[in-house]
Formats: structure tokens, C-alpha cells, sequence
């Protein structure tokens, strides 16, 4: 028996239950890892609400990101053995101190990066590489908007922009946070909840506005991004911390100038192994030259992870955090 968190029905975090739970051998092609760190999310609240439907029914172990050391390996496992380091992102399940993980969804972790910082890192590390290099690819002269950027993603979103080249406009919640994000390479704070972010931005770009848009907020900053866009620009929406988006007319991108607009996952981009190893490849390389500094922030005792999702809901915290078996 090892100890976990699970959810026996949906509600708000009070729903979070301690408990012993019982953990397989591990199959073909699985691997049990003893897990000595797992990523706070914000989708891990969706799935403890109800916003995502459960795929696996109830009870529940939510969790799509953790790192630590094999334990043992399955038949078949050819690519990894017992004790090797290594991280994840998905499936869920990773609020335990032991879990069972496919390896093809395992990546080794190089020298240089701790597991802490691992697990605070790869969906959110990555969900940022898949958007700043694949959906839109931004590089030198690009000026991008950044929604909730002293956020986990938004922290890793926006020094990554800055290092690529771009002119970084941030929206934030406080003065503090503005003062945060302008550290870790953003041009430009707005905060959202005093300023018209899209009259702002206005200002800032004299009128030429952004190429793109990452807006992991939603229906509180929308239509509003994109009237931050200049014509043919990217709208990209990866998130909805304030709420679904609701159904809007298509001809509003036609309207505003022949708009792109976007909702990739993470899942899409990594699921060949190829695409996951790559993307995890370009995160490790900015990490380790020290372009992107993963900034572990907040760090919670597994039994108290009801406590870190009142935190996380309440924007009481900032950059990653991590939950400690």
C-alpha cells in the first residue's frame, strides 16, 4: 500500500482524500516509479471539479506530471530500468508516492536537472516549447501577448520568448507579480485587474499590436485578445482559468483583421514518441544553458494538496509548484 490522493466524487478541493491505495506489479511495457515529486497543475483542478470528465471513472487519482526513480520494469521494457531518474507528463494518476507509468511516456532525465525541478516542469515546460516553436514558431522581432504570466506556464513562456528574440507583453494580477514577471524577461506588465490590457497594448505597440496571443485564461480575456492581434495574427488559447470559452461567431476573425485561432493540447503535438522526446529535448536544452530558470516556488506535503489547490484557484501562487510524497 502506498499513499495517494483520490477524489471519490467531484467538487471543490475538500474533496480530496489521504489515503492508501494498492499499486500493480507493473505490466508489459510499464514501469512502477517511486515518485519523489509531482507538478501542481491548473488542469488538475478540471479534473477535480468535473470541468474534464474522468477517463477512468471513480474513484480517482488526479495528476498528469511527477518525476523520480524506477523501481521495477515490466516485460518488455527495453528502454529504461530499475533505477534510472526520470520525469513524465500524463496519463493521469500522479498524485501517489508510487505509481504504475507506460515508458513510452517516460523520459530520462539528464544530468543537471533534479527531479523537483523536473517535476515542476515538463507540462508545463513543455505545454510552452509545443506553443512558442510549433503553433506559432516566434523568433526575433515577433511581439507576443502573454496572458497570467507570472503563472507556472507563463513564467516558462515568458523568458523562452525573450530568449528567442520577441518583444514580451505580460498581463498580470499584481504589482508584485509585475515585478516578477519583468525579472524573468517581460518587456511590458499589464495589470489586468486596474488596466484596459487592450488599449495598453495599443499604447505599448504605437498602434501595431501582436503577432500572436497566448491566452490560458479565456472567457475573462476574451474577445479582448484579439483586438490585441494585428491582421493575419495568431490567436492561441491553451487554457481557461476563468472559464470556458463560449461559442462566438467565426466571422469575428474575419472581422478583425483575418485572424488565426488555435486550441491545441499538449497530447496532439507529443503523441508519437518521436514528437515527446523531441519537445522534451529543446525544454532540457534551454533549461540547462540557464536561458529558462524553472522557479519551484511553492512546495506542499502530499497530504495537504487541498490546501494547494485552494492556493493555485486563488492566485496565491506564482511560477511552478510541486507536491512532495
Amino acid at each position: 500500500m502506498v499513499a495517494a490522493i483520490r477524489i471519490h466524487k467531484n467538487g471543490g478541493p475538500e474533496v480530496l482524500t489521504y489515503e492508501d491505495v494498492q499499486v500493480k506489479d507493473p505490466g508489459p511495457n510499464e514501469v512502477r516509479l517511486k515518485q519523489t515529486a509531482i507538478g501542481l497543475n491548473y488542469i488538475d483542478t478540471y479534473f477535480r471539479s468535473g470541468s474534464y470528465p474522468s477517463p477512468a471513472g471513480m474513484p480517482l487519482i488526479i495528476g498528469n506530471e511527477g518525476a523520480g526513480v524506477i523501481v521495477a520494469v515490466g516485460p518488455e521494457v527495453k528502454e529504461f530500468k530499475k533505477g534510472d531518474r526520470v520525469a513524465y507528463y500524463g496519463p493521469i494518476g500522479a498524485y501517489a508516492a508510487e505509481r504504475i507509468v507506460p515508458a513510452a511516456r517516460l523520459i530520462k532525465l539528464p544530468k543537471g536537472i533534479d527531479e523537483k525541478t523536473a517535476a515542476g516542469m515538463m507540462l508545463k515546460g513543455m505545454t510552452a516549447e509545443y506553443l512558442l516553436r510549433r503553433t506559432f514558431k516566434v523568433a526575433k522581432g515577433h511581439t507576443v501577448l502573454i496572458h497570467a504570466a507570472a503563472g507556472g506556464v507563463g513564467l516558462i513562456l515568458t523568458q523562452w520568448a525573450r530568449h528567442l528574440g520577441a518583444t514580451v507583453i505580460g498581463t498580470v494580477g499584481s504589482r508584485d507579480k509585475a515585478e516578477l514577471v519583468k525579472k524573468n524577461g517581460c518587456h511590458h506588465a499589464i495589470l489586468y485587474s486596474s488596466e484596459d490590457f487592450v488599449a495598453r497594448v495599443g499604447e505599448i505597440t504605437k498602434g501595431a499590436k501582436c503577432d500572436v496571443v497566448y491566452d490560458g485564461v479565456g472567457k475573462a480575456t476574451f474577445p479582448g485578445s484579439l483586438d490585441c492581434l494585428k491582421p493575419r495574427g495568431y490567436f492561441v488559447s491553451f487554457g481557461s482559468s476563468s472559464g470556458q470559452l463560449d461559442a462566438f461567431n467565426i466571422g469575428l476573425l474575419q472581422q478583425k483583421g483575418s485572424l488565426y485561432a488555435t486550441r491545441p493540447t499538449l497530447q496532439t503535438y507529443s503523441a508519437k514518441r518521436e514528437d515527446l522526446l523531441s519537445i522534451a529535448k529543446s525544454l532540457f536544452a534551454v533549461v540547462q544553458k540557464g536561458a529558462v530558470k524553472i522557479a519551484i516556488n511553492q512546495t506542499y506535503a502530499l497530504r495537504d494538496a487541498a490546501q494547494a489547490h485552494r492556493d493555485l484557484e486563488g492566485r496565491k501562487t506564482v511560477g511552478s509548484s510541486v507536491l512532495l510524497p
